[in-house]
């Protein structure tokens, strides 16, 4: 068994490898402080201005925010942290402003050449008894830029991109160890007993395998109820038999070895041979399916958002912002549907070349 010392020194001489593990920690960096980096860190990054729906990457204007009638309840520093903070405020696109008097006149942006024009009292605007309309316009005249732009209703394409990470790398981490527990328990069992153990494992392996994996995915996401973790779920409850078919032929080598009878010479349990001198001699093929299934999982998850089954709105998810926008490639508008496609390649084939680098570098006849 390579050390543990000797793996990443041989992977960190990968420049492949270096990219693909940069680029995975870059992601997994983003998905856990999404909230905090997020230019929209309302819950989702929902925050819609109709008025601004389509803009290209780059488009800057201001916001008046006027108080909400209804507050919304305050969110505590860890909620605010992970599932973002609602806004007391609804953001009002406007091309300029001055005062009369008590009130605040703004040109309300509607479109291109398109504006109204609006009268906001001190009292509808204040948020603080002690402000005055000159501190309202200080605190609550805010500009934005939207650096990859705004979606078709309005919100930053940027926000949701980042905090549609979080669904991408949760999907892959459920479904591997999902799939990897599965696959793990029964194929290590159907090896090593072998016999009837062996058949009725394989039966079942052969009857998913036959099915097509979406078609699988459907039936248990119309068994189990669509959601976010029921997709991730059913997406890892697919995903096991690779990993137990590799497994199996792995555990059915090296049981005939001559330390596994010594094992059982010594009276040592079958699960004690099995989880303590066997599996650990296989954690190379496993890291290798482990990135291989995390890459799948991806794009499984972006195909069934696609499709419309999978995470539902307003959670932002790269496959769901694709299907949303898919039909403004023929409306000169396609970096909306460019941008999460981009996304989910560059991070499956930085998994894909993750696993490509483990197999080089765990290959004993290197």
């Amino acid at each position: 068994m390579i050390g543990q010392q000797t793996i990443w020194q041989k992977l960190f001489k990968k420049p492949s490898a270096i990219f693909a593990l940069a680029v995975i920690l870059f992601t997994v960096l983003i998905a856990v402080f999404a909230y905090v980096i997020s230019p929209d860190n309302t819950p989702y990054a929902n925050n819609m201005a109709i008025e601004l729906a389509a803009k290209q990457p780059g488009f800057s204007t201001r916001f008046l925010l006027v108080p909400k009638i209804v507050k919304q309840s305050e969110s505590s520093a860890w909620q605010a942290f992970w599932s973002g903070k609602p806004s007391n405020f609804v953001s009002v696109p406007i091309d300029g402003y001055f005062e009369k008097g008590n009130e605040l006149v703004v040109r309300h942006y509607i479109d291109e050449g398109l504006e109204d024009t609006l009268h906001y009292s001190l009292s509808a605007l204040q948020t603080n008894p002690k402000y005055l309309l000159k501190d309202i316009v200080k605190n609550q005249v805010k500009s934005q830029t939207f650096w990859l732009g705004t979606d078709r209703y309005g919100r930053d394409i940027l926000s949701r991109l980042i905090v549609g990470t979080r669904v991408s790398i949760s999907v892959g981490l459920v479904a591997v160890l999902l799939s990897l527990s599965i696959g793990i328990f029964l194929g290590s069992i159907a090896g090593y007993y072998g016999g009837w153990v062996d058949d009725l494992v394989m039966w079942v392996i052969n009857i998913l395998w036959a099915i097509p994996t979406l078609l699988l995915v459907f039936a248990i996401t119309l068994t189990i109820g669509k959601g976010f973790w029921e997709i991730f779920i059913a997406i890892g409850l697919t995903m096991w038999v690779g990993a137990a078919r590799l497994i199996r032929g792995q555990v059915k080598v090296i049981k005939e070895m001559e330390y596994i009878t010594a094992a059982r010479a010594l009276g040592l349990s079958d699960m004690r041979i099995i989880f303590r001198h066997i599996l650990p001699n296989i954690a190379g093929p496993v890291m290798v399916i482990a990135a291989s299934n995390f890459a799948t999982a991806i794009l499984i998850e972006a195909g069934l958002s696609f499709l419309g089954i999978g995470v539902q709105p307003p959670q932002p998810s790269w496959g769901l912002m694709i299907k949303e926008h898919y039909n403004f490639l023929l409306a000169n508008r396609p970096i909306l549907a460019i941008i999460p496609g981009i996304a989910i390649m560059l991070l499956v084939y930085a998994f894909n070349i993750l696993g490509n680098a483990l197999r080089d570098v765990l290959d004993v006849r290197d």
